[in-house]
C-alpha cells in the first residue's frame, strides 16, 4: 500500500484545519458515547480542534458532511462502520478533502484494510500521526437508476439476506458472530434463483443458479471473514465472488474456521477480478452495500479508481 504522491499539500490540511467528527448514535450499540471526551483530547494533542456532531442515521450524516464541506471544511471523520462511512465517503466524492475513520462499528472491514487498528482511540492517533492514502470507491446503479458509492463489499442473494438480519435480528450480536449468525439464519430460508453475470471482460453470460453474488472493494466483509483475500482498495479492480451451490454439510463444515479465523473455503465457490460489470436477475432481488440495502436488480457495479483520501498508519507505506 503506498501512500497518495500529494502527501505534502494534505499533510497541511491536517495541521492547520479544524476536523469535523460524524459520530452515528446507532453505530457499535451505542459504544461511541463513552469516546468523544478522548477523542476531543486526541485532537488537541495534535493541535487541532475537532468539532464532533452526533447523527442518527448514513442519510443524516451524509447531510450534515456536504454542509460542512460547502463551509470549507476539508479534514472529516467518521466514528462507525462501514455503513456509516458510506454516507461520509458519497458527500466526500469529487471534493478535496481528507477523511479519517474511528472504528466503532460492528464489522470495520474498511478500517482494516486501510491497516488501522481496530481499537477507536489507537486508529485516531494512528490517523492523525499518518499519511493521505487514495482509495478506490464502488460506484452501483440499480434499476431506478439511483446511483450509490460503497468503500468495501456488496453482493446479493445470501449476501443481502444476511445483510437484513445483521441489522436487525442480530444487530446486537458482537463482531463476527453476528453475521456469521446472520448468513447461517439466511441460509435455511433462502430460495436460490438464478442471475446471468455480464463483466467487462466478456460477452453476456448464460443463466446462473446461484447463492451469493458478491463485489468486493476490500479483501474483508463481516467482520474480517476474508472472502476476497487478494483485494485491494488502491489497484482499480474489484473482486466478484460467486457461489452457485451450499449443501448444508458444506454449511456446517465450513462453520468452525469462519468463526474462529473468519476463512471461507468453499467448493462451488469461484471469483475473478473486473473493473465492472451487471447483475440481473429473473426475479428482482436486493443489493446490499456495506451492509445498507441499495436497491433492486438489475445494478450496474463499477470501480471509481482513487476517487477519495484516508488517513492511514505511517507503517502502511511502502
Amino acid at each position: 500500500m503506498t501512500t497518495s504522491p500529494s502527501s505534502d499539500a494534505s499533510s497541511q490540511i491536517v495541521s492547520r484545519s479544524p476536523a469535523v467528527v460524524f459520530a452515528n448514535t446507532h453505530s457499535g450499540r451505542g459504544k461511541f458515547r463513552k469516546l468523544l471526551p478522548h477523542i476531543e483530547i486526541a485532537f488537541r494533542s495534535h493541535g487541532l480542534l475537532a468539532n464532533i456532531r452526533e447523527t442518527s442515521s448514513s442519510k443524516e450524516l451524509e447531510f450534515q458532511a456536504a454542509q460542512a464541506i460547502q463551509q470549507g471544511t476539508r479534514l472529516l471523520f467518521a466514528v462507525g462502520g462501514d455503513g456509516t462511512l458510506q454516507g461520509l465517503v458519497n458527500a466526500a466524492y469529487g471534493h478535496d478533502v481528507l477523511l479519517g475513520v474511528i472504528p466503532a462499528g460492528g464489522g470495520n472491514d474498511f478500517a482494516r484494510a486501510l491497516n488501522l487498528p481496530l481499537e477507536p482511540l489507537a486508529a485516531l492517533a494512528a490517523a492523525l500521526s499518518g499519511l493521505p492514502l487514495a482509495v478506490d470507491l464502488v460506484r452501483v446503479r440499480t434499476c431506478d437508476g439511483h446511483i450509490r458509492l460503497y468503500l468495501g463489499g456488496g453482493g446479493i442473494g445470501l449476501d443481502a439476506e444476511s445483510a437484513k438480519l445483521a441489522g436487525t435480528r442480530y444487530k446486537n450480536w458482537p463482531g463476527r458472530l453476528r453475521y456469521v449468525a446472520s448468513a447461517v439464519r439466511a441460509y435455511f430460508s433462502y430460495r436460490p434463483q438464478r442471475v446471468r453475470v455480464t463483466p467487462d471482460t466478456s460477452e453476456e453470460t448464460p443463466w446462473k443458479s446461484f447463492i451469493l453474488a458478491s463485489v468486493l472493494n476490500t479483501p474483508t466483509f463481516g467482520a474480517g471473514i476474508k472472502l476476497a483475500p487478494s483485494a485491494r482498495i488502491n489497484d482499480g479492480l474489484l473482486d466478484f465472488s460467486f457461489l452457485e451451490e451450499l449443501r448444508f454439510s458444506q454449511l456446517v463444515a465450513a462453520l468452525p474456521r469462519l468463526v474462529l479465523k473468519g476463512t471461507l473455503h468453499l467448493p462451488h465457490m469461484s471469483s475473478m477480478r473486473v473493473r465492472k460489470l451487471r447483475l440481473e436477475t429473473e426475479v428482482p432481488a436486493f443489493f446490499q452495500a456495506d451492509g445498507e440495502l441499495i436497491g433492486l436488480t438489475p445494478v450496474e457495479i463499477e470501480v471509481v479508481p482513487e476517487a477519495v483520501r484516508f488517513l492511514v498508519p505511517k507503517v502502511a507505506e511502502s
